[in-house]
């Protein structure tokens, strides 16, 4: 039986920084996929929250 492949890219989950701070409800949530091997840091992108209507920070949560 052959080895499982240890596979570099792996799911994440990024969510907005800016929303819990705000108080309104809701929780803008992105999911996405990052190669660990050349980001072994938590991710942060510019995305869209619909909850606030503009571009915030989202981060990585694990």
């Amino acid at each position: 039986m052959a080895k499982k492949k240890v596979l570099a890219r792996q799911v994440i989950t990024l969510e907005c920084t800016e929303q819990r701070e705000s108080g309104v409800p809701g929780m803008s949530r992105y999911s996405t996929l990052k190669n660990r091997k050349n980001t072994p840091k938590r991710l942060e992108l510019r995305k869209y929250n619909p909850y606030l209507r503009r571009v915030t920070l989202h981060r990585e949560v694990k």
